[in-house]
């Protein structure tokens, strides 16, 4: 199989390239789709295919910035390093059979039927890409990208930290092509053709994009909420149960550890150190600042607008 071409992207402005994206489900959407993109959750992609989506930055838009900007730097060192030549596909490519999965691949190697993927990372996130580990997202994106053009491995070169340079070959997978593709069917013809929303699951990602699509509230107002709520209360209320009994064995366990520590700030138990030190903490009287300086408190304080969520018994 071959890829097709959707549309050619060597003239294409930013705004046109985005309403392209919108007709299919790209290499970036698999990981997010499928629920492993710290950074999206699934109905945050509906949501953009849709056109819905609120205009909000997202969280790691820098990081996104500097990674374009950095996309041929990595390039032109994986070419170094690998002697291999890459070139630019200045398209958006669609997959034969489903015209809706769709690939902008960040460049081909020549001669080869093989692409690569260009990425920075934090250093942060180094021990994600040592030895033969690659983050789960990427390592979608790329068979995805190889679901699109038929071809067999796929490169993934990363610039870490501004000063580690790591590249790998990933080989392709048709069992994990053949479940993705059946994630984005999935998705694509029962939600996103439907209209019909995917479940709000419980990721950061989904908590943002709730935050940014209702920042505010009608004062006063009221809603008869449906059925289904009933069981959302009583998970709910479940998980704040666990979570405080989490909590209170958790703080059980460290009181007994801090009483066996005594005056000791180090301790030693087989495979684990266990400190408790000492330490100075400085905290700032607000109270007391703003009695005695209204008029500065006044002039540097900042007001947040913020919606407070809470669930009681009805009388």
């Amino acid at each position: 199989m071959q890829a097709e071409v959707l549309i050619s992207t060597t003239e294409m402005d930013h705004q046109d390239w985005l309403n392209q994206r919108r007709k299919g489900i790209g290499g970036s959407d698999a990981a997010s789709i499928a629920g492993v993109n710290r950074w999206k959750s699934p109905i945050g992609v509906y949501l953009e295919k849709i056109g819905e989506a609120p205009e909000s930055k997202p969280l790691n838009e820098e990081a996104a910035y500097w990674g374009n900007v950095h996309e041929e730097t990595v390039a032109k060192e994986f070419s170094k390093r690998t002697g291999l030549k890459v070139r630019r596909r200045n398209a958006i490519l669609k997959h034969p059979d489903y015209d809706w999965i769709l690939g902008n691949v960040d460049r081909m190697i020549v001669g080869k039927k093989e692409g690569l993927e260009c990425k920075t990372a934090s250093e942060y996130l180094k021990t994600e890409w040592e030895g033969e580990e690659i983050p789960i997202s990427y390592l979608l994106q790329c068979q995805h990208y190889m679901a699109v053009t038929g071809y067999q491995a796929w490169w993934i070169a990363v610039l870490i930290g501004g000063n580690k340079f790591v590249y790998k070959r990933i080989e392709r997978d048709e069992e994990l092509i053949e479940s993705l593709i059946g994630i984005e069917k999935d998705f694509w013809e029962n939600h996103v053709l439907k209209k019909v929303p995917p479940v709000m699951d419980g990721s950061q990602a989904s908590e943002d994009l709730i935050k940014a699509l209702y920042p505010e509230s009608e004062p006063e107002s009221e809603i008869e909420l449906p059925s289904e709520s009933k069981a959302m209360i009583q998970q709910f209320e479940e998980a704040k149960q666990a979570e405080k009994e989490a909590a209170e064995r958790k703080k059980e366990a460290e009181n007994r550890l801090k009483n066996l520590l005594g005056t000791y700030e180090k301790g030693f138990a087989d495979t684990h150190i266990v400190t408790w030190k000492q330490h100075i903490r400085n905290n700032f009287d607000s109270k007391t600042f703003k009695k005695e300086h209204p008029d500065l408190y006044k002039k540097y304080a900042k007001s947040s607008l913020q919606r407070r969520f809470s669930i009681k018994e009805a009388n």
